[in-house]
C-alpha cells in the first residue's frame, strides 16, 4: 500500500502549504491545487491498478505502542477510493477559479487545508482495517467537514448549519460506537475479523445499530435532517464531494458491516430496502418543493441515497432468498449508482455554484433565462438532469436498469421477497417520475424563459477551471450512458470481493446487457441526429427572425407571468401534503382593485418538524434547566473533576 500511502501524503502536503501560502492568494491557490490534484491522481491510478487486480494489500502501524493502526485494500475499498480520488481531483480543480475572492484570502486557505483532511480521512476511512483505525478516521472525516460547512461562519445561517451537521454526526457516531462496544464486549478484539463469530440476536442488534449510525452520515430519512442545511452553506466543490462522496462511507459502512456479520437474513434486506423507499420517494418530493437551488440537490441526494439502498436491498434479498441472479444484479445496480450518483450530482452542485458565483442568489424564482448568456453550464446541468432522472442514454440509466431487473428477478420469489420486490419497482417508477417533474422545475425555471429579477441579467460564465470540471462530468455522464462497458468491470469486480457466497461473479452476462444499452443508445443518438440533419436541410435557406413570446392576449406581458417554482410543483406537492405539509403566507385578496400583494409558502420536512419538537425542544429544555451547573466557579468545576475521578475508581 506504498502507493497509497504516498498519495495521501501529497494531499496533505498541498493541504499544509495552504496555510503557509496565505499571504499570497494566488501563489497559494497554485501549488495547492496542484499537489491535491497530483495527489488524488496518484491516488486514483493506484486504486484502479488494486481494482483490476485481485488480491488484498495491508498494512499496519503502532498507534501510542499500544493499539495497531490497520489498512488493507479490497475490491470494495478500491472501488470506492476510485470514486474518492476521481470526484476530489475535478473539485479540486473547479475550487480554482470558484474561490478566487483575495478578500477572503485566509478563509480559502483554511478550507483547503479542512479539505485535503477530507479527503484523505474518507481515503482512510474505506481502508481501516480495525475498529480503532475506523473510528479514528471516521471522526476525523466529520471534523474537517464540519470546519467546511462552517466556511461563512459570520452567516448565522452558516453556524446553524454547522451545528446541525455537527451534533448529526455524532449522534451518528454514537450508534456506531454502541455497535462497536457490543463487538468488542462479546469478542475482546479490536479487529473487524472476528464479529462474523456472534451470535445471531446479537448480529442482528449490531446491524441495526449500524445502519442508523452510518445512515445519519447517508442521509437515510429520517437521519438526513442535517443534509439540506450542510450542503447549501458550503462553498459548491466541498457541497459537490459531501454529496457525491462523504455521504457514500456511510454507504460503505452499511455493505462492510453486512459483510462482516455474515448473516444473510431476509430482515437485513428488508430493513435496507424499505428506507431505500422511503428515503428515495420522500427525498424527490422534499427536492420538488424547494425553491433553493442548492437546497433542492440536497433532498435530490437523500432520494439517491434510497435509489442506492433499494439496490442493496434488492441484492440482499437475493442472496437470504439463494437467488445469485438477483444478488448480483441487485448489488452490481446499487455499486453502479454510487459511481455515477457522485458523477452527475458533482456535475449538478458544481452547476449550481456556477450560477451562484455570477448571479449571487440561490432562488430559483430570481432566475431565469439563464441558458442565453450561459451555454456550457446550461448544457452542462440539462445533462447532468437528464442523467439524475435516470433517463438513456445517459449514466443514471444504467444503474437503476440493473435494479429493475434484479427486482423482477425476484419477482417468482416466495411470498415475501415476491412483496419487496414489487414494492422496489415500484417505488423506482414513482421515484423516476418526481425527478423527472422536479429537475424539469429546474431547467424550466432557471434556465429558459426571461430573467426574473436584476440578478439574472447579463451575466456570463468565465472560470476556466469550473467550465473544465463541469465539461469532464458531463462528458462523462454521456459516455458511461453509451458505452457503461467501460466502467461496468468496476463494480463486477466489488461485488466479486464481498464474498457473499454466490461465488466469482461472471462478465459475460454483464457485457451483453452492456453491449444492448450501448446498441440501443446508438440507434436513438443516430436517430435523433438523422432529424437534426433533415430539419436543417428542409429549413437551410429560410429567414430566421427573432420576436417576443406570445403573450396570451396581454399586450403588456411582464416576467411575472411566468410559472414560478412553486406553481409548478403544486400540483403533485398536493397530492403529498399528508408527507409534505405546506405552509403558505399571503394576506387576502379584497376590493376590486386590490393593492400590491404577496404570497410565501415553505414545504416542511416532517423528520425535521417532529424531530424539532419531539427531541430538540425537550432537550435545550433540559439543559436550560441544568445552566445553573455552569456558573463560572474554577474551585467547583475542580471539583467535579474529583468527584468524576472517584466514581470511576468503583468501576476499575
Amino acid at each position: 500500500m506504498g502507493q497509497f500511502f504516498i498519495s495521501i501524503l501529497i494531499i496533505l502536503f498541498g493541504g499544509f502549504f495552504s496555510l503557509v501560502l496565505v499571504r499570497q492568494a494566488k501563489l497559494m491557490k497554485i501549488i495547492t491545487v496542484f499537489f491535491l490534484s497530483a495527489g488524488c491522481l496518484w491516488g486514483l491510478m493506484d486504486a484502479v491498478l488494486k481494482l483490476n487486480q485481485p488480491g488484498i494489500a495491508g498494512a499496519s502501524f503502532k498507534y501510542l505502542n499500544v493499539f495497531s493502526l490497520a489498512f488493507k485494500m479490497d475490491g470494495l475499498s478500491g472501488f470506492f477510493l476510485v470514486i474518492i480520488f476521481a470526484i476530489c481531483l475535478i473539485a479540486a480543480i473547479y475550487s480554482f477559479h470558484y474561490m478566487e475572492n483575495s478578500k477572503t484570502a485566509l478563509r480559502t486557505a483554511v478550507n483547503y487545508f479542512f479539505f485535503s483532511i477530507l479527503i484523505a480521512s474518507m481515503a482512510l476511512v474505506v481502508t481501516a482495517a480495525n475498529i480503532i483505525t475506523f473510528m479514528l478516521s471516521w471522526e476525523i472525516m466529520s471534523l474537517s467537514s464540519f470546519f467546511l460547512v462552517i466556511y461563512k461562519h459570520h452567516s448565522a445561517e452558516s453556524r446553524k448549519a454547522g451545528y446541525l451537521y455537527f451534533i448529526f454526526s455524532h449522534v451518528g457516531a454514537m450508534f456506531i460506537f454502541a455497535a462497536f462496544g457490543i463487538i468488542y464486549g462479546y469478542t475482546g478484539s479490536f479487529g473487524f475479523e472476528a464479529i462474523g463469530s456472534l451470535p445471531e440476536t446479537v448480529k442482528i442488534l449490531v446491524f441495526i445499530f449500524s445502519f442508523i449510525g452510518f445512515g445519519s452520515k447517508a442521509g437515510v430519512f429520517p437521519f438526513h435532517v442535517w443534509l439540506p442545511h450542510a450542503h447549501p452553506a458550503a462553498p459548491s466543490h466541498i457541497s459537490a464531494v459531501m454529496s457525491g462522496v462523504m455521504i457514500k462511507t456511510g454507504i460503505y459502512g452499511i455493505i462492510k458491516m453486512y459483510i462482516l456479520l455474515n448473516l444473510h437474513t431476509p430482515l437485513f434486506g428488508n430493513i435496507v430496502l424499505f428506507a431505500g423507499v422511503i428515503s428515495g420517494i420522500l427525498g424527490i418530493i422534499y427536492a420538488l418543493g424547494q425553491q433553493d437551488l442548492k437546497r433542492l440537490l440536497a433532498y435530490s441526494s437523500v432520494e439517491n441515497i434510497g435509489i442506492i439502498l433499494i439496490g442493496l436491498g434488492v441484492g440482499m434479498i437475493g442472496v437470504s432468498s439463494k437467488n445469485p441472479l438477483m444478488a448480483v444484479l441487485g448489488f452490481t445496480g446499487g455499486f453502479l449508482h454510487i459511481l455515477n450518483h457522485s458523477i452527475f450530482k458533482s456535475l449538478l452542485f458544481m452547476g449550481a455554484g456556477m450560477v451562484l458565483h455570477k448571479t449571487g442568489t440561490r432562488s430559483i424564482d430570481a432566475l431565469g433565462g439563464l441558458l442565453k448568456n450561459m451555454k456550457i453550464t446550461g448544457l452542462a446541468v440539462i445533462i447532468g438532469s437528464l442523467a439524475i432522472c435516470g433517463l438513456p442514454p445517459f449514466n443514471g440509466f444504467v444503474g437503476e436498469f440493473f435494479i429493475y431487473i434484479g427486482g423482477f428477478k425476484g419477482v417468482g420469489l416466495d411470498k415475501s421477497a415476491f412483496v419487496m420486490s414489487c414494492f422496489a419497482i415500484i417505488s423506482l417508477a414513482v421515484i423516476g417520475g418526481l425527478a423527472l417533474a422536479c429537475f424539469t422545475k429546474v431547467i424550466g425555471i432557471a434556465f429558459q424563459g426571461e430573467p426574473r429579477t436584476n440578478a439574472a441579467v447579463n451575466i456570463d460564465e468565465k472560470g476556466p477551471s469550473m467550465l473544465f470540471a463541469m465539461s469532464i462530468l458531463a462528458c462523462a455522464c454521456v459516455l458511461i450512458g453509451i458505452f457503461p462497458k467501460l466502467i461496468l468491470w468496476m463494480p463486477v469486480k466489488a461485488v466479486s470481493a464481498l464474498g457473499l457466497g454466490i461465488g466469482r461473479v461472471p462478465p459475460e452476462p454483464f457485457g451483453q446487457m452492456a453491449g444492448n444499452i450501448t446498441l440501443a443508445a446508438t440507434i436513438f443518438l443516430v436517430s435523433v441526429l438523422l432529424v437534426t440533419g433533415i430539419r436543417w436541410f428542409f429549413y437551410r435557406n429560410k429567414t430566421i427572425t427573432r420576436s417576443g413570446t406570445w403573450g396570451c392576449g396581454f399586450t403588456q406581458p411582464t416576467v411575472k407571468m411566468q410559472y414560478s417554482g412553486s406553481s409548478y410543483a403544486s400540483f403533485i406537492l398536493d397530492f403529498f401534503r399528508p408527507a409534505a405539509p405546506l405552509n403558505e403566507d399571503h394576506p387576502k385578496i379584497t376590493g376590486r382593485f386590490p393593492l400590491n400583494t404577496y404570497y410565501k409558502s415553505h414545504v416542511n420536512d416532517i423528520a425535521e418538524l417532529h424531530m424539532k419538537r419531539v427531541i430538540v425542544n425537550p432537550i435545550l429544555f433540559l439543559f436550560d434547566k441544568l445552566r445553573w451547573i455552569q456558573h463560572g466557579d474554577i474551585h467547583l468545576y475542580i471539583g467535579y473533576i474529583l468527584l468524576a475521578i472517584i466514581l470511576l475508581l468503583f468501576f476499575i
